[in-house]
């Protein structure tokens, strides 16, 4: 940990700057590895530094930096910076890296092997249990899924990992201070006492629309690939895909109906050679990753076997409910389709969807239709 209060400010002007890694290194060669003096005048002189970041660290804002240096305190927080031990090696590697890291939570989580995770926001009910599913497996199989807190693909993943035992990391596009969105601040906190919380950013940053793309290239730098599950064409979740190929990772997609605006990202990465994705194993076999358990992770998407059983281990379903699943197949679909297409009378239908709800086998989508969830 960086335990002098001079060392602790440096750190906490360098976040502030918004240099990267590269001019960190810059900077301690031209000092001599003495960090406490990365700051000084005749340092900052001596590099190649943009004219905005070196007048920011010759020339801070006293009362932020003061703030930011209690917040850490009281928080137990941590500074990491590039070039030192404790800053992950994965990300120092990747070109663009932050100059520094605060970090909440587990600093080991940050050098395990990672396998990055994201996707839409406003994802469908089946997309986030296959985020689920992958995600449980893959953290069984010892990697540490990282992702962006987000609602949607990004919430399931790390909810899988967690399920499953497993580390996971969340990386902000806001302050620490400033947990954002504030619906998962629950989550926030499992993820901190199961893994960490990471932020480029000051404690109490605001959620800015420009420090996005910032937060993308830390949660793919810090993985071997990035896997995106759901993404409409123009997405974050493609931005993050291409920086991971920026910076020589592997990708990886789901892929999914073709009349649903959320394939499209995934179809058009597969297009151009992300590994497609049906099960964990096809994830483990791009990242040449041998599972820790030494087993086959057994997982599929969907959820349940096809043998008929609930995803809970109940029994077999009668045949009118099979009927219905087989109507509504994974093509969300009205009330009234699902008449037309099984024959069984509307009130039934309506019953038997509940019922179907609350097994996890289907879910509503938005529009009045249905989606299913398992075989």
């Amino acid at each position: 940990m960086l335990a002098a209060m001079s060392m602790l400010m440096v750190a906490a002007k360098l976040v502030r700057s918004g240099l990267t890694g590269e001019h960190v290194r810059a900077l301690a060669a031209r000092a001599a590895g003495d960090w406490e003096r990365l700051c000084e005048p005749e340092i900052l002189a001596a590099v190649d530094l943009p004219p905005a970041a070196r007048a920011l660290l010759w020339r801070p804002d006293r009362a932020a930096l003061a703030a930011d240096l209690q917040w850490l305190r009281a928080s137990g927080a941590r500074l990491l910076v590039c070039g030192r031990d404790d800053y992950p090696a994965q990300l120092a590697a990747a070109a663009g890296a932050p100059a520094a890291l605060y970090l909440l939570g587990e600093a080991a989580a940050l050098r395990a092997p990672q396998l990055a995770m994201v996707g839409a926001r406003r994802a469908s009910p089946l997309g986030c249990a296959i985020a689920r599913d992958l995600a449980g497996a893959l953290a069984q199989a010892g990697l540490t899924v990282t992702s962006g807190l987000a609602i949607g693909i990004d919430a399931a993943s790390h909810a899988g990992a967690l399920a499953a035992g497993g580390r996971t990391i969340a990386v902000l596009g806001s302050g620490l201070g400033r947990i954002y969105p504030r619906d998962n601040l629950g989550l926030a906190a499992r993820i901190r006492a199961a893994g960490a919380l990471v932020s480029q950013f000051p404690p109490a940053a605001e959620p800015r629309r420009q420090n996005f793309p910032c937060r993308n290239r830390v949660i793919s730098g810090l993985a071997l690939g990035t896997l995106v599950v759901e993404a409409a064409p123009g997405s974050g979740s493609l931005i993050t895909a291409q920086c991971a190929l920026n910076q020589g990772r592997e990708v990886f997609a789901v892929p999914g109906s073709i009349r649903s605006p959320l394939s499209r990202g995934c179809h058009r990465l597969i297009r151009e050679g992300a590994h497609l994705v049906e099960g964990p194993e096809d994830v483990l076999a791009g990242l040449n990753f041998l599972p820790s358990d030494q087993i086959l992770v057994g997982c599929r998407l969907g959820g349940a076997e096809a043998s008929g059983g609930s995803p809970e281990g109940g029994a077999p379903l009668d045949k009118e409910y099979e009927m219905l699943l087989d109507a509504l197949d994974f093509e969300p679909a009205t009330l009234d389709a699902l008449v037309a297409r099984s024959g069984l009378p509307g009130a039934s239908v309506a019953s038997m969807l509940l019922i179907l709800e609350l097994q996890g086998r289907v879910a509503p989508y938005p529009g009045g239709l249905y989606g299913r969830l398992s075989k």
